[in-house]
């Protein structure tokens, strides 16, 4: 099984007719995805590869009816995209845009809090439900079918974790890059629970890094609220404060989001946690025992 995505899933791209969006657009079609309409202001009429594009969400919305819309626009305009998608009632949007600054995510997440609407991003590499849709930028042919789901603000992270994974025979169930910038979307905590409630995935992986106090809430979510086996990573030990490693929310701000404060957090509520992304997947392996 999966969770967000699945064989049903119709994607609406904004932003189709830009140079990142049609390329991403060809590989998350050559994966299978099914691609259903585009948007780009001023190009509706166009054609894509065979898909149709559109001037506004609204009108793809109502002539094509997509679940998720993904979008690969610039920073001063991806505001009013996640904006547009939610107004239009698709219920899943994966931002790719890096760069977004937080007083409009600020804004956003006010209007999501109101919302049925789930936000992936930005800043994000993702998702991915093996074997039967990409929304993302990751290399399919790493991620094998199975049951694992994966949590990650990293998205090089992640792609070792998975490959790492795949060469034992664990598959995953799907893989969610949360997103690198201060105020995303989905939390860790949010897709835990979406985890737990799915019957096929029987253990996650987490992948976090410093910044932030996600990781510290989902410790604690973890703790009371999810049975299923967890192996966790914190990327980023050895970073100076104050100094921002990859990321924007990659950052220790007065003396908050260290790796040593994650890490202890994480301890404390029985997750096992690794020194080494090089050792998830072994960790892994011999909790599931295969």
């Amino acid at each position: 099984m999966s969770i967000l995505i699945d064989r049903n899933t119709r994607v609406l791209v904004q932003g189709i007719t830009g140079k990142e969006g049609m390329f991403h657009t060809r590989q998350i079609l050559e994966y299978g995805t099914n691609v259903v309409a585009g948007v780009t202001p001023g190009k509706g009429g166009q054609q894509i590869d065979g898909i149709p594009v559109f001037n506004t969400v609204a009108q793809a919305s109502k002539e094509t009816g997509p679940n998720v819309s993904a979008i690969f626009v610039p920073p001063a305009f991806a505001t009013d995209a996640i904006l547009e998608a939610g107004d239009a009632g698709i219920p899943l949007i994966v931002c790719f845009t890096e760069g977004i600054p937080p007083l409009d995510m600020i804004t956003v997440r006010k209007y999501l809090d109101g919302e049925k609407i789930k936000l992936i991003g930005p800043n994000t590499p993702g998702i991915i439900s093996p074997g039967k849709c990409k929304v993302g930028l990751m290399a399919g042919y790493i991620h094998k079918e199975g049951n694992v789901g994966v949590i990650s603000r990293s998205g090089t992270l992640t792609y070792e974790v998975v490959y790492q994974l795949t060469k034992r025979g664990i598959g995953q169930s799907t893989c969610v890059g949360i997103g690198g910038d201060p105020i995303v979307g989905l939390s860790f905590s949010e897709l835990f629970r979406i985890f737990e409630s799915d019957t096929q995935t029987d253990a996650v992986i987490m992948i976090g890094e410093i910044g932030g106090t996600g990781e510290e809430e989902a410790a604690r979510f973890i703790k009371t609220e999810i049975k299923k086996p967890v192996v966790a990573f914190i990327a980023g030990r050895t970073a100076p404060p104050g100094k921002r490693m990859g990321h924007a929310g990659a950052i220790i701000t007065r003396g908050r989001g260290t790796a040593e404060e994650k890490i202890q957090a994480l301890a404390d509520a029985g997750i096992r946690t690794v020194d080494n992304p090089a050792d998830v997947g072994e960790v892994m392996a011999s909790m599931l025992k295969v």
